[in-house]
């Protein structure tokens, strides 16, 4: 997951010009449209722009789901006919949005990050642009795989609210399945930061090390996509727009609240992270120290012997203990005798 992406295909353009800027992408634009009332529900994946512009005009509550904003041409051709503002356009085509929320009166634009582990476990972020229409939302996302199949069956089932609500409830379904989310991508935290406390009270090898930074690299970036989420929620909630109802701010209160408790839990995980990353360096100093002192009584107790054997090596001419019969062997008995000491010694001190 990157933390900073490129802008410079931007710079320089007039404000509100329509450039990709993200990860490069390839393939067709997809397309899904939801039509629905209360007893009834139409969808139809695969369409092209030209079947969504008449949804402006119904009466019925339409979804327009667009994965994919690397072609900048479709989507501002389907943002102009729905009356959205270029400067609007301009951001859902560049995928380095904070989390926001803007009322321009006849719509609500609203931005979030939507994070996701792939197959390999990895944690991807995305940004999530919605538009609140009087009786439409327009979704864009930068590839096809989202959080929002559940809201998808609830429009096909007619279980819940949102097929008997208007548009507001059904933004307010797709906020709460994003912020929701976000609970899920947490739950391998835990245990790893669990198995890594393990390993580092036995055996502190550099490969902690890196999965400690990578883990510190990763909430990084999901503070950057949750933190302003909580401003942009209380601003959605203290607007005072005609395209949300009374009983829908209720619920998003909920997942302002919500959002309160994933930044708590970000909070936690990065302090726990950084107690990890001085829990590795305290090892290490640690095992350092104990291994100097090992080598440093090593040491002290050589040094005696040494100098015991430099005295008897030094090969005077007029050494009388040379001439001794058991001079040698004495000298070793001396040698042998100190390093018992000294070990006895260093052992009720508690130093071994």
């Amino acid at each position: 997951m990157k933390l900073f992406r490129s802008r410079t295909k931007a710079a320089g353009l007039a404000p509100g010009t329509p450039v990709y800027v993200g990860t490069p992408r390839t393939g067709d634009v997809s397309i899904t449209v939801f039509d629905f009332v209360a007893d009834r529900v139409d969808e139809r994946r695969s369409c092209s722009v030209d079947e969504c512009l008449p949804l402006r005009d119904t009466s019925t509550v339409s979804w327009v789901d667009v994965d994919g904003v690397h072609d900048a041409d479709k989507v501002q051709r389907l943002c102009e006919h729905f009356g959205i503002h270029p400067l609007v356009v301009e951001d859902i085509v560049h995928t380095v949005q904070r989390p926001k929320v803007e009322d321009h009166g006849d719509y609500v634009y609203i931005v979030v990050r939507m994070l996701q582990r792939d197959q390999a476990g990895e944690l991807r972020s995305e940004q999530v642009s919605l538009l609140l229409g009087p009786h439409w939302v327009l979704s864009f996302q930068e590839e096809p795989g989202d959080v929002f199949e559940p809201v998808r069956n609830r429009i096909r089932t007619g279980n819940g609210r949102v097929r008997k609500s208007g548009p507001d409830y059904l933004a307010y379904a797709l906020l709460d399945a994003v912020v929701d989310h976000y609970f899920a991508v947490f739950e391998p935290y835990s245990e790893r930061i669990e198995a890594v406390e393990q390993q580092l009270s036995r055996n502190p090898d550099p490969e902690l090390l890196e999965s400690i930074h990578q883990m510190k690299r990763e909430l990084i970036g999901v503070r950057r996509a949750v933190w302003p989420l909580r401003e942009a929620l209380s601003g959605l909630i203290r607007a005072e727009s005609g395209l949300i109802g009374k009983q829908t701010n209720v619920f998003l209160r909920d997942v302002y609240d919500h959002a309160v408790q994933v930044i708590d839990t970000v909070e936690a995980f990065r302090d726990t992270v950084s107690g990890l990353l001085d829990l590795y360096l305290s090892s290490v100093s640690n095992r350092m120290n104990e291994v100097m002192k090992v080598l440093t009584i090593i040491a002290t107790i050589f040094i005696p012997l040494t100098f015991v054997a430099g005295i008897y090596g030094m090969n005077f001419r007029f050494m009388p203990e040379l001439g001794w019969h058991w001079g040698y062997f004495g000298a070793l008995g001396l040698m042998a005798a100190v390093a018992v000491v000294m070990v006895i010694f260093f052992r009720r001190k508690r130093w071994l």
